[in-house]
Parts: C-alpha cells; sequence; structure tokens
C-alpha cells in the first residue's frame, strides 16, 4: 500500500499555533500528529508515503527525514502554489501506485486502513470516500410548517445525524489522471462529483472507529485528551514494543 498525504495547509483556523508549526506537526501527547499518522500507516502495511507539502515545508524534511526509522520509504512533493485537495495529485502522478491511500496529515483516527484498501480494491472502485457519523447538535428550538403556514412540528434542540467525509480516501491512479490536471486547482469534492457523473464507481466506507479533525483550537484541546486516554488504541505497535522493552 501506497499514501499520499497532504500537509501543504497553512491551518489558520488553529493559529496561533500555527504561526510556527504547520498544523500536521501539532504535537497530540508525545509525537507530531502525523507522526501518529504515519506509525499507524506502517503499522498497517503501507510501504510508501508522499508528502504534499507547502507552507514550512522544509520542517516536514527536517523531522520525518525519509522515513526509515518508521519502516517506511517517504518522499515529497512540494506545492508552490495551492492547489486544493486533489490538484496535489497531479504533481505526484508519476510516483502513484494503481490504487493508493490519500489523506489529510492532521487527524487523529483509529480507522483500520488495511481494510479501506481491501474494500477499495473489492469493490474495483474507482475512488472509496471513508465516512464518519457525526452528531449535531441545534442549540434553538426547531419548527416546521405546512403550506399554510401553520405549525407541523416543533422540537427543542434536536441533534441531527450525518455522515461526513473523514478525509481519508482510496483513489484508482489510471481513472484519476484523466481529471486531474498539472498544477491545476480542484478539490476532492469536484473531483469526486465529476467521477460520479461519468459513470465510474465511487463507494463510501463506514467502521467504527475514533475520529477527530483538528481544525479548530477546541478540537485540538479535545484530541490530546483523547489521545492521552486511549494511547493503544491510536499506537498498539508502540505498547506491544514498550512491553517488549520491559
Amino acid at each position: 500500500m501506497q499514501a499520499l498525504i497532504l500537509a501543504g495547509g497553512r491551518g489558520t483556523r488553529l493559529q496561533p499555533y500555527t504561526t510556527v508549526l504547520p498544523k500536521p506537526l501539532m504535537p497530540v501527547g508525545d509525537y507530531p500528529i502525523l507522526e501518529i499518522i504515519l506509525r499507524q500507516l506502517s503499522y498497517a502495511g503501507v510501504k510508501k508515503v508522499i508528502l504534499a507539502v507547502g507552507y514550512l515545508g522544509h520542517l516536514f524534511q527536517t523531522v520525518f527525514s525519509d522515513g526509515n526509522r518508521y519502516g517506511l520509504e517517504i518522499t515529497y512533493s512540494l506545492e508552490e502554489r495551492t492547489l486544493g485537495t486533489a490538484g496535489p495529485i497531479s504533481l505526484a502522478m508519476d510516483r502513484l501506485d494503481d490504487d493508493f491511500l490519500i489523506m489529510n496529515g492532521d487527524l487523529l483516527t483509529t480507522l483500520n486502513y488495511k481494510a479501506l484498501f481491501s474494500y477499495h480494491q473489492q469493490m474495483q472502485a474507482a475512488a472509496t470516500i471513508t465516512l464518519f457519523r457525526r452528531n449535531l447538535q441545534i442549540d434553538f428550538g426547531v419548527i416546521e410548517t405546512n403550506h399554510e403556514n401553520k405549525l407541523a412540528r416543533y422540537e427543542e434542540k434536536p441533534a441531527i445525524h450525518l455522515d461526513v467525509s473523514a478525509g481519508i480516501n482510496v483513489m484508482n491512479k489510471k481513472i484519476v489522471s484523466r481529471y486531474v490536471k498539472p498544477a491545476e486547482p480542484l478539490d476532492i469534492p469536484e473531483l469526486m462529483n465529476r467521477l460520479v457523473q461519468d459513470g465510474h464507481p465511487v463507494f463510501c466506507y463506514r467502521e467504527e472507529c475514533r475520529w477527530l479533525d483538528i481544525g479548530h483550537v477546541e478540537d485540538y484541546r479535545a484530541a490530546n485528551e483523547l489521545f492521552e486516554s486511549n494511547k493503544n488504541e491510536f499506537l498498539p505497535q508502540t505498547a506491544f514494543e514498550d512491553q517488549n522493552s520491559e
């Protein structure tokens, strides 16, 4: 397996923290969050990783080097301008496998990457989107009316349940390459919609797991608490190594 990790964003929603560090290098527990991802990918059987970097990109090479200490082969792809979430594929096209993971570099999750990848190949998908179930609490009374403007339903502070993108996908290089143009900005939602419109199979993958995006300050704090309380779930291989070293 191979992964293309998107790590080029400026992380403006997480300022002032990201004034000094790119968001994927923000510490969660004892590790940069991207290191947690790299350790998980290696444990899942990923051999090659391409880091798509931009803002403060040199810091990633300083921290992770060639990836040897994680059992990975890490190479780098530099965005000279912002290309969105799918555009960076074009810069790494000549290095990508037939099927590859593409994911954000600021996620804290216990997702089974191997199971996701196997599902994608089993379904012979053009692309596979990982979903996560989010419960959104509405802080107001929600009212529905009928066509005569009479009250039909009144619910106080309801919860809405939605499937959201987890920022982790698998794509087929041969099919996706037709849509990703060199150095042209493109976002993953637009790419997925184009694939569907042209009749290519795009599947969705669901799995019970933990998941957090550290895009906001409150999410970042929650991620640290979640990781410290459940470290063995996020890094089971590290727990195994610690036991063997005792």
